[in-house]
């Protein structure tokens, strides 16, 4: 019976240094030369998505946490921040002097200090996902298209990362965003290194939801790979849900299958135990 995987990217087909492993590129291939369709879904936008990952060869994209779907370069949706949203986030966020990067189809663009103070947060959070040369870690090298100096009053965003001087700011946003989706990254609960911000309702399961649907397709032969909480509800969607090894505790806990570490080829040991290959 021909699948169609969902893979998560940071942390599941990528490692936090956004190496990618041959490994992996090879299961995939070889699953899609069996039939099965192969999406990433990632909370990366699509200008995030780089050559190398599309080089793989993929059968298309869920990008934003959800808030975009593509099928072999047709868009089947889009639900964007509104400009007047846009403005809102962009005002505030000066306003309480916290720096960010506005995420679009068309870019990532930094707020005017971002490089700088977001300096030792990619450090930390390298090294909380366990890379052991997370002090060699910079903004450019984690964001190499990151625009610096452009316009942040935008009508193209999918959503919105901020960096946290204290879980206060999350707590504050939160309740001037009511009208958005909020969320944290980059540790568990107050310990979060980020904020973001998002369209409403907006999940990664609601999107494949979509794509089954315009794909005719039944979510029983659905099989969805991650290792963060963001991914949860597209592991509890799907009809099999895989975690990393290196994956969180609650994500872990709550996976039918749990696989080794993205980079101890964990991705090509889950395809040929599901017998994808």
């Amino acid at each position: 019976m021909r699948k169609i995987i969902f893979i998560d990217v940071d942390g599941t087909l990528v490692d936090y240094e956004t190496n990618l492993p041959d490994s992996a590129v090879d299961a995939i291939r070889k699953a899609r030369e069996n039939g099965h369709k192969v999406y990433i879904s990632t909370g990366r936008s699509k200008a995030e998505v780089y050559q190398n990952l599309w080089d793989i060869g993929l059968d298309g994209m869920i990008g934003g946490n959800g808030s975009y779907v593509e099928d072999n370069g047709t868009v089947i949706m889009h639900q964007m921040i509104t400009s007047e949203q846009s403005k809102r986030i962009v005002d505030w966020l000066h306003e309480r002097k916290l720096e960010f990067y506005l995420e679009s189809n068309n870019g990532l663009f930094a707020s005017e200090d971002f490089e700088q103070k977001a300096d030792a947060s990619i450090k930390k959070y390298a090294k909380l996902k366990g890379d052991p040369k997370s002090d060699q870690v910079t903004v450019r090298k984690v964001f190499p298209e990151m625009i610096f100096g452009g316009e942040l009053y935008r009508d193209d965003l999918n959503k919105v990362s901020y960096l946290l001087d204290s879980y206060q700011d999350f707590l504050d946003t939160k309740e001037q965003f009511p009208d958005l989706e909020n969320g944290t990254w980059g540790g568990k609960g107050e310990e979060a290194l980020f904020g973001d911000l998002g369209v409403k309702d907006i999940t990664k399961a609601n999107a494949i939801e979509h794509l089954l649907k315009y794909l005719n397709a039944d979510r029983k032969d659905t099989i969805a790979f991650g290792d963060a909480k963001i991914d949860i509800p597209m592991l509890e969607y799907c009809e099999i849900g895989v975690a990393m090894g290196s994956g969180g505790k609650e994500i872990k806990e709550m996976a039918d299958y749990i696989t080794d570490d993205v980079d101890k080829d964990g991705l090509y040991k889950a395809f040929v135990k599901l017998k994808l290959i």
